[in-house]
């Protein structure tokens, strides 16, 4: 591709003086910087003038006609980058010797993964993979059961970097730096659920190596799925059977339970009742709201402190960083809005210093789930961990106040 056909960059101001700057990769991919308020970058961005080759086709999906679900193979994914050094690091920005995904030093940065689960279904820039075939054809065609049924996998796959350095976590960011990602979790559901045939969006951070993680820098995932994933399918199967305000009864219930960690003027962090991993931590908002770009500014600028001690405390039940997936759980794109509610569910397999919880016979096989800590034992080593952590800000199980 010419460097010259590369379109400027489009600049726009979103919530909290966060600035939005968007543009693209060499291979078409989009790019989208979201600078700090008051950061120390300048409004330019360089070029990426590296030499791509054209992106993979769209991935493609196959139907296990005894559970009902969609499986992706994609074939491309088996050659992503395992545990680089810093001067390869792939997330930091472009350096003459590291021709990395993103070309210009950043706050926070967000792009199309390379090698995507989910791909586009249209040929939407120049250089993407060419228009897909097969894709699927709505919900109704996506439930139907049969042998052999295959779909395109259209969807979206974007990492979000939340610090040019080589190393770290979510946890390890300033206050100001995790309300610029909450902003940019928010501007990318507003625009991917625009995007055609998505049903589901799903903002994720994998931490450690025992989880899986590739990369030790700092960042996070987007998917967005062409189906309602089997968890949310059985969510709102829940929901339909007991009432459309059953995330408000769950809140209420645990708020009034020994399994609360903290509690602020917004968002509530307990250990479920029924939770099934060691380390397991649910952060919920206090009124019904679908996903991040329905929260209000004032919910996004209590988040990123209160989330901030959550993960630190979580690091600090042991001596070394602990592993774990943190899952934004949001609504479907086109049904359940009224009732599916914003959660973060965060869990670890991590069950003591030196032990880890592996999914074995019973829980992998058959999904069906023996857990080792009480969720009431859990709560109390967490609170604890997040008083160490921060102590001049205890979190108090029965406040109606937040510490920032």
């Amino acid at each position: 591709m010419n460097t010259h056909d590369l379109p400027e960059l489009r600049t726009e101001t979103l919530g909290a003086g966060v600035v939005k700057r968007a543009t693209t990769l060499a291979d078409g991919r989009d790019l989208i910087y979201y600078d700090d308020p008051g950061t120390a970058l300048g409004a330019e961005r360089a070029v990426d003038a590296r030499t791509l080759d054209p992106r993979p086709d769209t991935a493609t999906m196959r139907l296990d006609v005894l559970t009902g679900d969609w499986i992706t193979v994609a074939a491309n994914r088996q050659n992503r980058v395992m545990m680089p050094s810093a001067d390869a690091d792939p997330l930091a920005p472009q350096t003459p010797g590291n021709p990395s995904e993103v070309p210009s030093r950043y706050d926070v940065a967000v792009f199309e993964n390379r090698s995507p689960a989910f791909g586009p279904a249209l040929a939407e820039a120049v250089g993407t993979a060419p228009q897909a075939s097969n894709a699927p054809r709505g919900l109704d065609d996506l439930a139907a059961l049969g042998l052999g049924r295959t779909r395109t996998s259209v969807g979206r796959c974007e990492v979000v970097c939340f610090s040019p350095d080589h190393s770290g976590s979510f946890g390890t960011q300033s206050v100001t730096r995790a309300r610029t990602v909450i902003e940019a979790w928010a501007d990318r559901t507003t625009a991917i659920s625009k995007l055609p045939g998505i049903q589901q969006i799903f903002p994720f951070e994998n931490r450690g190596e025992a989880i899986g993680v590739t990369l030790p820098h700092p960042h996070g995932q987007i998917y967005a799925y062409p189906y309602v994933t089997p968890r949310t399918t059985r969510l709102l199967d829940s929901i339909d059977r007991t009432a459309p305000d059953l995330f408000q009864h769950i809140l209420e219930s645990e708020q009034a339970s020994e399994r609360v960690v903290f509690r602020g003027e917004h968002w509530t962090a307990f250990v479920p009742f029924a939770a099934r991993w060691p380390l397991e931590v649910h952060l919920m908002p206090h009124r019904h709201v679908p996903d991040f770009a329905e929260t209000t500014e004032a919910e996004r600028d209590e988040l990123a402190p209160l989330y901030l001690r959550l993960l630190r405390g979580v690091d600090a039940l042991y001596d070394t960083p602990t592993p774990y997936i943190a899952a934004w759980h949001q609504a479907p794109v086109h049904i359940g809005r009224d009732t599916v509610r914003l959660h973060l569910q965060l869990t670890s397999p991590r069950r003591a210093a030196d032990k880890l919880k592996f999914l074995a016979g019973s829980e992998a096989a058959m999904g069906a789930w023996a857990a080792e800590v009480p969720p009431e034992v859990g709560a109390a080593r967490l609170r604890e961990a997040i008083e160490r952590s921060s102590p001049n800000q205890t979190p108090n199980p029965t406040s109606d106040g937040a510490s920032a």
